[in-house]
């Protein structure tokens, strides 16, 4: 058995942000954290790559500097239930990666600075004992006195060593086409667009088409989100209505995939175990994971470096720190928005959102991270909408 001194299972975002965080906080940990994934980079990712300026903050607080090929968004278009179309222009809305190289990226950084990389070794089983936890794979077995799961929506840590409430799974499903066999026009105005006209149709999601680039071709992701219950014949009746939308034939190759959700009552942490990204639960209202899971993976490093100073590996104040702090601020906020934009009501909201411009442009400034502005209290927004001074006063 080998012993260490922080296991994280699982090598995406969360998993090398935790790491990365460890190492650059405390460098004697270089050789003595183990960073496992059961793939082996770069590795398929199911998801639209939407890389939010929140996230571009974050890695920069981590030092690293992730260049893989992008299409970047300077324009929204804004389905709403009934038909109407909205245009939000702003520059930086976001870049659109693939998951396959901005994970390998990441991890491969997290290796660079001290982290024992495992790829392609899967866990299958983990137990606690009095003071760590030992973690069994079919390449050997492993202990230490902490664990973070950062194995995603379904994962393996939180069902062996995580009690409590799991969140909620929301579904997506989604197909990347070439833009040459569509009439999509987003690539060549660097414009991604969310459809929420299905939520008129009992889905509580939206549709999605976001530009990106595979082998550098130009290619359009189209997807569909939706919150439980989740119909798999009205998802897949979603995608084919945005994918009709974009004028793209009907996808063979589409996949699905569970996004696990946040929500007040999410268990986040057991004695010598700490959850990140999707494993803790994500954005509920529209599923965006990576600037959570770095956050999350920065946090769980900064809980996991003040346990070792006091030796309290309970963490029986983590899930209260995280609902308390800005994570937790930002993910109860999102939480409430989806009773009201999934919810009967839906029409009342989307409207109010409609009809004022300076509405939508602090609403997107907040999600996005723009200038910290997540960060601040609803009554910045308030002051802002009513005495606006600019969104962004870098």
């Amino acid at each position: 058995m080998t012993r260490w001194e922080v296991i994280v299972v699982g090598s995406g975002p969360a998993g090398a942000a935790t790491a990365l965080r460890l190492l650059a906080r405390d460098p004697e940990l270089a050789g003595r954290v183990l960073l496992l994934d059961k793939a082996r980079h770069p590795r398929d990712k199911p998801c639209a790559g939407g890389l939010i300026p929140k996230a571009d903050a974050l890695l920069a607080e981590l030092g690293v500097v992730v260049e893989v090929p992008h299409a970047r968004v300077d324009v929204g278009g804004v389905g709403l239930p009934g038909g109407e179309w909205l245009r939000v222009e702003q520059p930086d809305l976001c870049r659109v990666i693939r998951r396959r190289e901005f994970d390998a990226e990441l991890a491969w950084a997290a290796r660079d600075r001290g982290a024992t990389l495992a790829e392609g070794v899967r866990v299958t089983a983990l137990a606690r004992d009095a003071s760590g936890v030992r973690v069994e794979t079919a390449a050997g077995v492993h202990w230490a006195p902490v664990v973070v799961g950062a194995d995603g929506s379904g994962s393996l840590v939180r069902r062996a060593l995580v009690p409590g409430d799991g969140g909620r799974v929301a579904r997506a499903v989604l197909c990347d086409l070439p833009v040459a066999g569509t009439r999509w026009d987003g690539v060549a105005e660097r414009r991604y667009d969310f459809d929420f006209g299905c939520v008129a149709r009992g889905v509580r999601g939206y549709a999605w088409s976001f530009p990106c680039l595979i082998g550098g071709v130009p290619h359009v992701s189209a997807g569909v989100y939706a919150l439980p219950p989740v119909d798999g014949v009205a998802l897949q009746a979603a995608l084919a209505a945005e994918l009709a939308r974009i004028g793209a034939a009907r996808a063979g190759g589409w996949k699905a995939f569970p996004i696990r959700t946040w929500t007040p009552a999410t268990a986040l942490s057991a004695p010598h175990v700490l959850l990140a990204g999707d494993a803790a639960g994500t954005d509920p209202l529209m599923g965006e994971g990576i600037s959570f899971a770095l956050e999350y993976g920065m946090l769980a490093a900064d809980t996991l470096l003040a346990a070792r100073a006091t030796g309290d590996w309970t963490f029986a104040g983590h899930a209260h720190a995280v609902r308390r702090g800005p994570i937790g601020r930002k993910l109860r906020r999102l939480e409430q928005a989806t009773r009201l934009f999934y919810g009967p009501r839906h029409r009342l909201w989307f409207r109010a959102a409609r009809a004022s411009r300076r509405a939508q442009r602090i609403g997107l400034a907040w999600f996005n991270g723009v200038d910290g502005w997540d960060r601040q209290s609803p009554w910045a927004a308030v002051a802002e909408f009513v005495w606006p001074r600019g969104v962004a006063r870098g």
